[in-house]
């Protein structure tokens, strides 16, 4: 590996990690093209550090609603100034939205890594993106919203999109911010609280992921190594924020079949470089 390796790959976790397009099918199309092995455990280790990178962005983002949820604020300004809504959000809420994906990706973890393959990652892309069409529709034509913001979700719905998440933990490529935005909308949540609460649980859920996948990678920090992993950490961190921000200052404008019709062109990517 080298810097502009580094960086590319960075650019691409960051750019990919929290909005619905898969990161795990542009980091494997990006190792390809760029003639790496994204297997070996160097090349593993590097995929976990840029990871953490684009989770300590989330985290900043939300970071008055984290410190609010463990009891350490009182008040949360709400992003872009938008108006306080009714209800609160709280810690059942994330716990019911993380649950069931930690507890399928623990029982199961063995099984999910013998489904990751090319082939695997072209067919959730292709389903993935039919799947945020369909609950585009059904939020717009058959749903009846009862959440418009965070702070108005029930229980009931944290849970069914947790539950719509473990989708993307059995099916890698399926993307877990596109099934848990598309689950909040069939469950009755707005587009923008939806992907509001994919994206603060995605701070636990990655954390415990990446954590558990570092315990039998940190040997592979080296001095070698160290350099080319700080690269790619910065730059992952600062692409998955501006991303973040930018795609909810905008969220009105980009709609989920954008980054569904985009995933087909991803999946035609993946069929000209890496199936054939």
């Amino acid at each position: 590996m080298n810097s502009i390796v580094a960086i590319i790959l960075g650019i691409v976790e960051g750019l990919t990690e929290f909005i619905p397009v898969s990161s795990t099918g542009h980091m494997i199309l990006t190792a390809k093209l760029l003639g790496y092995d994204d297997s070996t455990p160097e090349m593993k280790t590097f995929m976990i550090v840029i990871q953490l990178g684009a989770i300590l962005a989330i985290s900043w983002v939300y970071r008055e609603r984290i410190l609010r949820l463990l009891g350490l604020k009182k008040e949360v300004t709400p992003l872009f100034r938008n108006p306080a809504p009714s209800g609160r959000l709280d810690l059942v809420h994330v716990i019911l939205g993380i649950a069931p994906a930690l507890a399928v990706g623990y029982f199961f973890r063995d099984f999910i890594k013998s489904l990751f393959s090319p082939s695997t990652v072209l067919w959730a892309l292709l389903a993935g993106g039919v799947f945020m069409i369909a609950a585009e529709w059904y939020s717009k034509n058959k749903a009846q919203v009862t959440a418009k913001d965070i702070d108005q979700l029930t229980h009931k719905q944290a849970l069914w999109i947790g539950l719509y998440q473990c989708i993307s933990v059995l099916w890698p490529g399926f993307s877990r911010s596109g099934s848990t935005i598309a689950g909040g909308m069939f469950s009755g949540a707005s587009y923008k609280a939806s992907a509001d609460f994919s994206f603060l649980i995605a701070i636990p859920i990655m954390i415990a992921v990446s954590g558990y996948e570092m315990l039998d990678s940190y040997r592979y920090f080296t001095l070698d190594t160290l350099g080319y992993f700080a690269i790619g950490f910065i730059v992952s961190f600062i692409v998955a924020y501006i991303v973040v921000m930018a795609f909810l200052k905008s969220i009105q404008r980009i709609q989920l079949r954008h980054f569904a019709y985009y995933r087909f062109i991803l999946a035609a990517l993946f069929w000209t470089f890496i199936m054939r």
